[in-house]
């Protein structure tokens, strides 16, 4: 048995294609710092491999050729995927922007209600006062002719 989604935030999340969890997933890696360290990490390896290790036989020489191939490809990529996450990120903001105002006009609406109650109410006391009142004379005029 599966738990129902209980907040907005995690039926949004369910309702998402596969394309656009993995735009997410994507976005939140490549803007991290392990992701920054490990490219990093990965270039000082390629350029330690095809300089010292392999010498005479490497596979990209210096200027590293296909290194700067690769990062031109990773960058067209990154641009497509942060393109994407952005898109997403906008359509998200305008629905939470949707339902907070649509969170907003219920609560003027209950608002508005608890506010007619409330002057129901004091109206209903001021009566009930102003019946005490009456009361209270007439019990006063009752009490001042019986002397």
């Amino acid at each position: 048995m599966s738990k129902q989604p209980t907040t907005w935030h995690e039926e949004h999340k369910a309702q998402l294609s596969r394309g656009q969890r993995a735009a997410d997933v994507m976005r939140n890696g490549m803007g991290s710092w392990p992701f920054v360290g490990g490219f990093i990490g990965f270039m000082i390896a390629w350029a330690l491999v095809n300089s010292l290790v392999l010498a005479s036989k490497a596979w990209d020489p210096y200027p590293y050729i296909l290194l700067n191939l690769f990062l031109s490809m990773l960058a067209g990529l990154q641009g497509a995927i942060l393109l994407i996450a952005a898109k997403r990120q906008d359509a998200i903001a305008a629905v939470m922007a949707q339902h907070d105002y649509d969170t907003d006009v219920q609560a003027e609406a209950e608002i508005e209600r608890l506010t007619a109650i409330n002057n129901q109410q004091l109206e209903i006391l001021h009566e009930l006062r102003q019946l005490l009142r009456d009361r209270g004379d007439a019990a006063q005029r009752e009490g001042g002719h019986s002397q």
